[in-house]
């Protein structure tokens, strides 16, 4: 007999949690709003004042932390889907 283990139970998260995300892309001008708009699709109580932004050192590509409040590990799957396949994005760390 096989037994299943839940993503949820397997997961060394504990939810709810602070989660910090890290977002890196060219830096164009709606860079900072378009994942700000991905993340509170997902995250509806993400606060953007606390978004960090740094650009690189040649300022070609800029890269935000974004600290979500993860309920599950569901939504932060279905957060990164979202984050690695959008046109802007280079890396989610």
């Amino acid at each position: 007999m096989t037994e299943r283990i839940s993503t949820e139970s397997a997961s060394p998260l504990q939810f709810p949690t602070d989660f910090p995300i890290k977002v890196m892309g060219r830096r164009v001008d709606e860079f900072a709003q378009a994942i700000v708009a991905v993340v509170t699709e997902h995250a509806p109580d993400f606060d953007p004042a606390t978004l960090e932004m740094r650009a690189s050192k040649e300022g070609n590509y800029l890269s935000l932390t974004v600290t979500v409040h993860a309920t599950s590990r569901e939504q932060l799957d279905n957060l990164y889907r979202a984050l690695t396949s959008h046109p802007l994005v280079k890396v989610v760390l």
